[in-house]
């Protein structure tokens, strides 16, 4: 067998592998809600979602006005974006981060969040 041959053979069955590991594999893990977090953005903002969420005084004044709302906190905590120069600095035995994201009414805001090990604290909300 040609060496062309036989690399379309291997081409041909990796082709089927990919296949099968992405058709049957993708549909179970979106079956139980699995979700695959390699990047750094999205491992700390899954890390912050699974711990129980506190509001801060400064925090639940902000959250008062009319113009935010506990789901614009959802949505920039599932598709925000973490200012990682800004962010990861110990403020006593929490880490601080940094979060940019908008509202439903697409009004920017940034959200200031305390990472402890068991819990998350709201520090602040800002336009």
């Amino acid at each position: 067998m040609k060496f062309y041959q036989r690399l379309a053979f291997f081409l041909f069955g990796l082709l089927i592998g990919v296949i099968f590991l992405v058709y049957f594999l993708g549909a179970k893990a979106e079956s139980r809600g699995v979700t695959f977090c390699y990047l750094p953005n999205c491992r700390v903002l899954k890390d912050i979602r699974t711990k129980p969420f506190h509001y801060s005084e400064e925090a639940s004044i902000v959250m008062a006005e009319a113009w935010i709302d506990t789901v614009d906190i959802k949505n920039t905590l599932t598709h925000g974006d973490i200012d990682f120069s800004l962010s990861n600095v110990k403020e006593g035995a929490a880490k601080l981060y940094v979060i940019e994201g908008q509202t439903v009414n697409q009004v920017p805001i940034t959200l200031e969040v305390l990472n402890f090990d068991k819990k998350v604290v709201l520090k602040s909300i800002k336009k």
